[in-house]
């Protein structure tokens, strides 16, 4: 696809903008066979390609500028804001909700964050976009103080864009280079997006992990299926569950899952997706690394963030006697590192899933079983 901002040099985030995207495709296919080159036994199924344009479900705006002419996008060299409303890779949903963001800024009063002076209330919005194309959005403030204001002027938000299901303000106080803080002040009565791939309904309240490319991530859910119904097991543990979208995906009458994830707000979630599925799920909020191979499942499923499971999880899992795990990864290098870590398991299937195309970043799911 063609860029202008690229083009320009105005934002540089899209490493391959411009390349052909058969040729972005082959390159990390490429690059991840050779990665894995140390299994050669393993089949690699076709690889599940992505629209190479307007993929993505969720846009993490910095709101720079001025009350009056306000800029949503990122910062320059100088932390001074750069509108990029619109961007191609982000979905037409959220490039239409831009324009009437920015105006209730304006009548809201809300004044952006100036980094370099400290001055300010408004330092991000986050939006994110569900299949049925309605809109979770979030600002990020720095005090209570605009929350009068924001509460005033939002019914005019909502006309304007009826399509907003999920409102509400985080708190972030702090001068330092993060997304949000730990605070969390809802504006609407309705907590959770909805966010439905095929026959399984995803809760995603703010602040959780979804991601950000709706019909891949489908994709991987569909073949962490597919895997786990062939391998039949009764039992399925899903490590570093997020909203449950793996663990709700794979359960069948006569299985039990449970999954387990540090963040409250993303159990919360996946305990209200599967109520309302009638699903006999389990979730618990701890830590993954932490498990314990005491009530060994027949299959576990690990998505981990990009640094990997590390040393002591993969010691545990090597142990433990588990006869199958499937392994999503956004790493293809700590992937490869993790599958060595457990020699008692070797790689059978292996697929890309191009979650991030315009970069050259992209996802890996592996079918691992015991030797």
């Amino acid at each position: 696809m063609q860029c202008d901002y690229f083009d320009a040099g105005i934002c540089r985030s899209c490493t391959l903008m411009g390349t052909d995207y058969d040729s972005q495709l082959a390159g990390k296919l490429a690059q991840a066979r050779e990665l894995l080159a140390a299994w050669p036994d393993a089949v690699w199924l076709p690889p599940m390609a992505s629209r190479p344009a307007s993929f993505r479900n969720k846009a993490k705006m910095v709101v720079g500028g001025t009350i009056a002419n306000p800029t949503l996008g990122i910062l320059d060299a100088n932390r001074h804001g750069v509108d990029l409303t619109s961007c191609g890779i982000v979905s037409d949903g959220l490039r239409i909700a831009f324009g009437p963001i920015a105006a209730f800024i304006t009548r809201a009063g809300l004044e952006p964050y100036d980094i370099p002076a400290r001055r300010g209330e408004l330092k991000h919005v986050q939006l994110t976009e569900a299949p049925d194309g309605q809109l979770m959005v979030r600002f990020v403030l720095r005090s209570r103080d605009s929350l009068g204001r924001i509460s005033d002027h939002l019914p005019g938000l909502l006309a304007d864009l009826p399509q907003i299901a999920v409102a509400s303000v985080n708190l972030l106080p702090e001068h330092k280079a993060v997304l949000e803080g730990d605070e969390e002040v809802p504006l609407t009565a309705i907590d959770s997006l909805a966010m439905r791939l095929g026959d399984v309904v995803l809760h995603l309240r703010p602040g959780s992990f979804f991601q950000t490319n709706t019909a891949i991530a489908a994709g991987l859910y569909a073949q962490a299926r597919e895997w786990t119904d062939e391998l039949a097991p009764a039992a399925v543990w899903d490590l570093y569950c997020g909203v449950g979208g793996f663990a709700l995906h794979v359960a069948a009458p006569g299985r039990r899952v449970h999954g387990v994830e540090v963040s409250a707000a993303a159990i919360g979630s996946a305990r209200q997706s599967a109520a309302e599925a009638g699903l006999d799920v389990t979730f618990a909020i701890g830590d993954a690394t932490a498990m314990r191979a005491s009530d060994v499942p027949g299959l576990v499923i690990v998505n981990p963030p990009r640094r990997g499971l590390g040393d002591e999880l993969c010691a545990t899992l090597d142990a433990s006697g588990v006869p199958a795990i499937i392994y999503s990864s956004c790493n293809a290098v700590t992937l490869a590192r993790d599958i060595a870590a457990m020699p008692a398991y070797a790689p059978r299937r292996i697929r890309l899933f191009d979650m991030f195309p315009q970069t050259d970043h992209y996802e890996v799911m592996v079918l691992l079983t015991r030797r």
